[in-house]
């Protein structure tokens, strides 16, 4: 058995974030069974452009693979009652939503312990279920500038500066994974679950790491740095080559004595001014536009070939395609496959999330509703049941399944 496959997830998910936590627990074998409200067409990320075909986009399929899809109107009273026998057989209820609406639509623990003593509510909301943003839509960008990520990021001339990926969210994807797990473990420890309040926000600023603690004990006032250098580590930062870019790191002496000897100027490491990392740090102005005159004479090819046999840590800055077709990329089997109605074939990055020897298993992203039978089936429900869920509205319109 794959590690999560006696795990089964009800999601009322949508978008990026919350999609990107429960598909590395799909990809683990979870049962993650994805409500979609008919009434707006299921996940807004079916819809999302370019690459989109009606309801079928390539964004959809990269946080959805391996799950299940069922149409559910929750705000009628015939499917909350679909709603709550899938809650009495589940594991966990995820969702990312506001903040307020957790409770509005009756999917905490106090709202379900009812049904399932040991249900684990986990929602990953924009700010969490408390406090005074609570009923505040969160967006990662909006939240890179509110947790101070912006004004850290960039040329120290230019603006703040967004990450060039969403990386709130899949941090914040990661982190209720993380929280739906320990909540899971200790449920199934003591036969009672709970909620996992986590937020975008909370995350954000979590990440903030060494800097706030800085700040917060010594009042450390970060600055941003040309080239993207570390901010206390010299060097270590993006040098320009004849022909792109790299990445040289000296974060120990040994390899600042490795560096200077490999690009041919050992009388560096010789020099007063930069014998240990606290004197290069004071002089860096003199000591960086020595080493930038002498990478910018060949190409990253060159550096590469003579800083990664002397065991300094080095990398070229790549594009996207050279990441993906990066031979470590291909050896540790990242770009996975799946077959898909309309685009034949899909190709996406893997989980980085791995247990065991045994490979994981792909299937496409859910159409919308694909599951309905085979749900409603596990339920135990026949023709009759199903017919008077519909007429009532449980699954869209009355009597019209969408």
């Amino acid at each position: 058995m794959r590690p999560l496959e006696d795990v089964r997830i009800i999601s009322l998910e949508q978008y990026g974030a919350g999609p990107f936590g429960s598909v590395h627990l799909a990809d683990l074998g979870a049962d993650v069974i994805k409500i979609e409200d008919p009434n707006v067409g299921g996940d807004v990320g079916r819809y999302v452009p370019p690459y989109n075909q009606g309801e079928d986009s390539l964004f959809f399929e990269t946080f959805n693979r391996n799950k299940r899809s069922l149409s559910l109107d929750l705000s009628t009273p015939a499917g909350r009652a679909v709603f709550e026998d899938l809650v009495r057989g589940a594991d966990a209820v995820y969702s990312n939503l506001r903040g307020d609406v957790p409770k509005k639509i009756g999917i905490t623990y106090d709202d379900l312990k009812h049904l399932n003593p040991a249900i684990v509510c986990c929602s990953l909301t924009g700010f969490g279920m408390t406090g005074p943003r609570a009923k505040e839509p969160g967006y990662d960008y909006i939240l890179q500038g509110l947790a101070g990520w912006m004004d850290v990021t960039g040329d120290p001339d230019g603006p703040p500066t967004k990450s060039g990926l969403s990386l709130v969210d899949y941090s914040g994807g990661f982190v209720a994974a993380i929280s739906l797990l320990s909540g899971l473990h200790a449920a199934r420890r003591d036969g009672v679950g709970g909620d996992c309040d986590v937020s975008l926000y909370d995350t954000a600023m979590s990440l903030l790491t060494y800097p706030a603690t800085w700040h917060l004990n010594a009042g450390f006032e970060p600055v941003r740095t040309k080239n993207s250098a570390h901010p206390s580590l010299v060097p270590f930062q993006a040098f320009e080559a004849s022909d792109g870019w790299l990445i040289v790191g000296c974060a120990k002496e040994k390899f600042w004595e490795r560096l200077v000897v490999a690009i041919g100027r050992p009388e560096l490491g010789e020099d007063p001014r930069f014998t240990s990392f606290a004197l290069r740090g004071t002089n860096q102005g003199e000591l960086l536009p020595i080493l930038e005159e002498v990478f910018v004479t060949d190409t990253v090819e060159h550096w590469l070939s003579l800083l990664r046999p002397a065991g300094v840590p080095s990398g070229p800055v790549n594009n996207i395609e050279q990441a993906l077709n990066e031979p470590h990329t291909l050896a540790r089997d990242l770009i996975v496959e799946t077959s898909h109605p309309v685009y034949d074939t899909i190709r996406q990055v893997a989980s980085p999330v791995n247990f065991g020897a045994e490979k994981p298993e792909y299937r496409r992203a859910p159409q919308r509703n694909e599951h309905f039978q085979q749900v409603l089936d596990s339920l135990g429900y026949d023709a009759d049941r199903v017919a008077e869920l519909d007429a009532a509205g449980a699954f869209g319109k009355a009597g019209v399944r969408v």
